[in-house]
């Protein structure tokens, strides 16, 4: 037996996995070997070890090594993204997903621009090649974007006073200028208005900018906190960064006025501080692309410094294209070729250079005056179409409410995001009871809900507004 036992260890230190394989079916209740361990390397295990004990049973255990990645904790769900995910799970027909912000057809179906697929049908005409693109993206995209933004006419661009760098998307081109700000400006401070879009927060974390928030909506009115902003903005540390959504506020959907603006931009330049706007949803708000860019126009024309981050996943349906842009607009041409290199410096390391095929998508359209009329004419009804559904959902709030409660701010806010003034728990009330899925923050996406829908919807407001503390 000692002779066996030592065989049967000096087969298993040395043998190849399948070898140890066998010993252990050989070995499968059939001996008595006390106490002894025969360890193996086993396929896909480490440090696997085989015991018997002196009842005669054999049993087999694994034991791996601790992994180097144990200290990572599960991350939380995205509480935007992770929205559509529970919707996909839902089996109950009457769901609605009015998450994410992305547009949907009356039959609530993705829609991909007719315009787009004409400029996509160009593409392969032209047989047009892959090869990468120059740190900065597509020249002809990038006169395309920053002459949409601004006006072609525009003195900042005739003056060469803009630096544009092609990004990936908005988020991407946010995470760039937040580089730029952390390198260039340690220790400067990012205003965000609370709310905000949810990543905003995430960006700043990430690229190591600290930052705060400077008062906006108002629950009491639904409507913009016009005097607490503008004591925020003011009582700023001198040369903060102040981001200003251009249109179509994410996720309240208040906009100041132009009047208010007038003053948004006094006290930024009095305070010495710099506007940082973020504009995702041009031409996509009002249905007029002049119209959408007026606040930062208006930036502009006074001369102020300024920083513009821009998407195409809504105006022109883009969204896994990630196609936007950073502009950076300088005091002096020198100043902004500066800047550029910069922004090339820093994008370099971070992705090397951006995707061709949506730049090429937006500088055919925008460069062809008859696919650009075709696009206006498809953001107008795309437009038109939420503003439809933004005016039946009122329609039916207030036919179906008769506690008298003014349910006007639905029609107040503008694009394509209705802050409904629902807490956590209304809304948790949506989801569970009405299979209606929005963020927590009441912030529901009017994009995603057909004039068919409205009834439904508004029972399931009126339902978690006045029964859901």
């Amino acid at each position: 037996m000692a002779s066996s036992m030592l065989s049967l260890a000096s087969a298993s230190a040395s043998a190849s996995a399948s070898a140890s394989l066998s010993l252990q079916e050989n070995l499968k209740g059939k001996v008595k070997l006390g106490s002894v361990h025969f360890t193996s390397c086993l396929p896909g295990k480490t440090n696997s070890i085989i015991k018997a004990n002196h009842f005669g049973r054999i049993s087999m255990s694994v034991a791996l090594n601790a992994s180097r990645f144990e200290g990572i904790a599960m991350a939380p769900p995205d509480p935007i993204l992770g929205v559509s995910e529970a919707f996909r799970a839902d089996t109950d027909e009457k769901k609605l997903n009015l998450g994410v912000g992305a547009y949907r057809t009356e039959e609530l179906h993705p829609y991909v621009l007719k315009v787009v697929k004409k400029a996509e049908q160009l593409m392969l005409e032209r047989g047009e090649n892959k090869e990468y693109l120059p740190i900065e993206g597509l020249a002809a995209f990038n006169k395309a974007t920053a002459e949409l933004l601004l006006g072609a006419d525009n003195p900042v661009i005739k003056e060469s006073r803009i630096a544009t760098v092609q990004g990936l998307s908005g988020t991407g081109s946010l995470r760039l200028a937040a580089a730029l700000v952390e390198r260039y400006f340690p220790g400067s401070k990012v205003l965000l208005s609370s709310p905000t879009w949810g990543n905003h927060k995430n960006i700043f974390n990430d690229a190591g900018v600290p930052w705060s928030e400077y008062r906006y909506y108002d629950p009491k009115t639904v409507g913009l906190d016009f005097e607490g902003m503008i004591a925020d903005i003011k009582a700023a540390p001198d040369g903060s960064f102040i981001l200003l959504h251009g249109c179509a506020h994410n996720p309240t959907g208040i906009d100041p006025t132009p009047e208010q603006w007038e003053k948004i931009a006094d006290v930024i330049h009095e305070k010495n501080h710099i506007a940082f706007f973020d504009v995702a949803y041009q031409g996509f708000a009002s249905g007029s692309l002049d119209e959408d860019a007026s606040s930062v126009r208006l930036f502009a024309a006074r001369g102020m410094e300024l920083i513009v981050a821009q998407s195409y996943s809504k105006n022109l349906g883009l969204y896994a294209e990630r196609i936007g842009a950073i502009n950076v607009v300088c005091s002096s041409a020198e100043a902004a070729s500066r800047v550029k290199s910069q922004l090339k410096r820093l994008a370099r390391p971070m992705y090397s250079n951006p995707p061709v095929h949506g730049a090429r998508v937006v500088a055919n359209v925008v460069g062809d005056p008859a696919l650009f009329g075709e696009w206006k004419a498809e953001m107008e009804m795309m437009a038109g179409r939420i503003k439809n559904v933004r005016q039946k959902l009122y329609d039916s709030l207030m036919a179906k409410d008769k506690s008298g409660k003014d349910w006007s701010f639905i029609l107040k806010q503008i694009g394509m995001f209705s802050f409904t003034g629902l807490n956590k728990a209304q809304s948790d009330n949506m989801t569970n009871k009405w299979h209606v899925y929005m963020t927590k923050d009441g912030r529901i996406s009017l994009a995603g809900l057909s004039l068919a829908k409205c009834e439904y919807l508004a029972d399931a407001i009126m339902d978690s507004y006045h029964n859901v503390s």
